[in-house]
């Protein structure tokens, strides 16, 4: 039944003793094992380190010194450097890499608490855009295991949409956050280039690849955000600026707000399933207050 639960619900059963970390960590192991040979969302599973993290998560929490995710298991894309975890970045050449230090994002998931489930599949050095071009094999879209779920984080948004764990971390250089989630049915994010440090992050698209959070809803990539969000001074390119409370707007009116639909996107090769959608979803902000304007690229 924890599958079905939001991040913040989570979060919410842990901080009151409804569960442990370690039973949660354990329910959502069991369901890689039951659903991901169908699925094949992750190229590694560190269940031992996993249920570790929960026992000293559980620990924290009994003590009064856990944090908001403190126990929330959670998957890393295989393409952020962890610490004596293989990170392959979906490739052969990296079959027997481990990593000797983490990433930034991944120091910031571990001081946050959260449990590392394992890492994702990813197309090879995350140069696709279907999830076919892994070492490990294509990832299954699971509403539709004969279809793509997309890329090149497509193994994150698949095991978010399959419930094998409640979120994860992706990376986003052309659209590869932000088109598995579409593919997938969640939500992913792409921060603003600067805001999520690149350190251990390996290269696709140095100028223009950003790790950000990939999850069931808003509010949750909100939560993953306020974590992985802030400046490091091993990232040249990171942005010395304070984290705002990204939850804190998220009931705020979309009234007056200006949405620009490039005309270029509305052309020739557009599905028209895809297009209804997207119309239905313009019709959904307008009447919420927001304007609609054409534009061009």
């Amino acid at each position: 039944m924890y599958h079905t639960k939001s991040l913040a619900e989570l979060s919410s059963l842990l901080s009151s003793g409804s569960v442990s970390s370690v039973e949660l960590t354990q329910s959502f192991l069991d369901r890689i094992k039951q659903y991901d040979t169908d699925v094949n969302s992750f190229i590694s599973v560190t269940e031992s380190r996993a249920l570790a993290q929960a026992k000293a998560a559980d620990e924290k929490i009994k003590a009064g010194t856990a944090g908001p995710l403190t126990g929330v298991p959670f998957a890393h894309k295989d393409i952020f450097c962890t610490l004596d975890v293989k990170t392959s970045c979906g490739s052969k050449m990296l079959d027997n890499f481990i990593a000797p230090y983490n990433a930034t994002v991944v120091e910031k998931m571990a001081a946050a608490g959260m449990v590392m489930l394992g890492k994702t599949n990813m197309d090879e050095f995350a140069m696709g855009s279907s999830n076919e071009t892994s070492f490990y094999g294509a990832v299954k879209n699971p509403w539709d295991t004969n279809a793509v779920p997309g890329g090149s984080s497509g193994g994150s948004a698949a095991s978010v949409a399959a419930r094998l764990v409640p979120v994860a971390t992706g990376t986003d250089t052309g659209g590869s956050i932000r088109q598995p989630a579409a593919l997938c049915g969640i939500t992913g994010l792409k921060p603003t280039y600067g805001r999520v440090s690149r350190y251990g992050m390996i290269a696709f698209a140095s100028s223009l690849d950003q790790g950000g959070p990939m999850t069931q809803t808003a509010q949750d990539a909100a939560i993953m955000l306020n974590v992985m969000a802030g400046f490091d001074h091993r990232d040249s390119t990171s942005v010395n600026q304070p984290v705002p409370d990204y939850t804190a707007t998220l009931e705020d009116s979309i009234q007056g707000l200006k949405i620009g639909l490039p005309k270029e996107y509305f052309g020739e090769g557009l599905d028209p399933a895809v297009g209804d959608v997207v119309q239905a979803a313009i019709k959904e902000y307008e009447k919420m207050g927001a304007t609609v304007h054409e534009i061009s690229l």
